[in-house]
């Protein structure tokens, strides 16, 4: 499928809603605000080299989560608010999660496209909460995890991996959208808030995106 359809389909994102029931007493909520210099998703820069910022609120207890993450920066939907729910453990070295992703634009940002000399108005409509769902599920053992996503509602049939490997500080991942783009990934986490990233795309099937490598500064701060 064409990548801009992609786009659409997804986010980076931590996402979602709590739509399981938790104990109270085991219950945990957290929040958080953040910002970077851009919307990277995937190996790719949502918002052209526009800023994004970001909060998200989750509840987890006993292995299940959910949450709400709502964001700016994507140049082509607008402002953003993703859901999810997903249930996660590990047992030793080895590690999974799965959820389910809901991504939501209620004001897409307008855009136009010159065509044959005239602006066309190619303002995508709002979406509603299910409009564009993904399934996710990872699987990892000691350093290294495997994640798959694939389209459930929305858009033409789709997947995208990644696998990647954590050591201390460093993590470095290689994605792929099905069978058009790839992209590495060089992580630093100089603490749990600071987080530097160097992405660069290495296999372009078509040539049409941007292949310079990128540099993301992300800041994280929980609310507390």
């Amino acid at each position: 499928m064409k990548m801009k359809q992609k786009l659409i389909a997804g986010a980076i994102a931590l996402s979602a809603m709590a739509g399981f029931a938790v104990p109270a007493a085991h219950a945990e909520v957290s929040a958080a605000v953040g910002a970077a210099n851009m919307y990277y998703w995937r190996g790719l820069d949502l918002g052209e080299g526009d800023p994004q910022i970001w909060g998200d609120l989750k509840v987890s207890g006993a292995g299940f989560y959910g949450g709400v993450w709502a964001g700016s920066g994507d140049a082509v939907m607008g402002q953003e608010y993703d859901l999810y729910v997903g249930y996660g453990n590990a047992f030793g070295d080895f590690k999974f999660d799965i959820s389910v992703w809901s991504y939501s634009y209620p004001k897409p940002a307008s855009a136009t496209e010159v065509v044959d000399g005239e602006s066309i108005d190619v303002t995508p409509e709002a979406l509603s909460p299910g409009d564009l769902v993904e399934a996710v599920a990872m699987i990892g053992y000691g350093p290294i995890a495997f994640t798959y996503y694939e389209n459930l509602e929305g858009a033409d049939d789709y997947n995208y991996m990644t696998l990647a490997g954590t050591f201390g500080a460093f993590t470095v991942k290689y994605g792929v959208h099905e069978d058009d783009l790839s992209h590495v990934d060089l992580t630093y986490a100089y603490n749990s808030k600071l987080s530097f990233t160097v992405g660069k795309v290495v296999d372009d099937v078509d040539g049409s995106y941007n292949d310079e490598a990128k540099f993301v500064v992300g800041l994280a701060l929980p609310i507390e």
